[in-house]
């Protein structure tokens, strides 16, 4: 298990108010799953005015330098990425025409 520091930066204390990344870094054996879930919960609540890309890179400077392979890293990771296209799955001109 990595250390991380019982007093968390002000920036962290802002970002993280409830603890759930920090504590989730430092749960042993949590999986993808557990940390996707957690990462959901967080971006629900309150993160101190910041924009979520400030937010989840402040974490990640904080906790996965320490812990690069960790599911949470891997999670705050994917949490930076643009979300994909939208595309067209159905209506009108997606049904077989006579």
């Amino acid at each position: 298990m990595t250390s991380f520091s019982s007093r968390p930066s002000d920036f962290v204390r802002k970002a993280d108010p409830r603890d759930l990344i920090r504590e989730a870094y430092r749960i042993d054996g949590i999986t993808s799953s557990d940390c996707r879930t957690i990462f959901l919960d967080w971006s629900l609540g309150d993160i101190g005015g910041l924009s979520p890309k400030e937010a989840i890179t402040g974490l990640l400077a904080c906790y996965g330098a320490d812990a690069p392979d960790h599911p949470m890293t891997h999670v705050l990771r994917a949490g930076l990425e643009p979300p994909p296209k939208p595309r067209r799955r159905g209506g009108y001109k997606a049904r077989p025409r006579d």
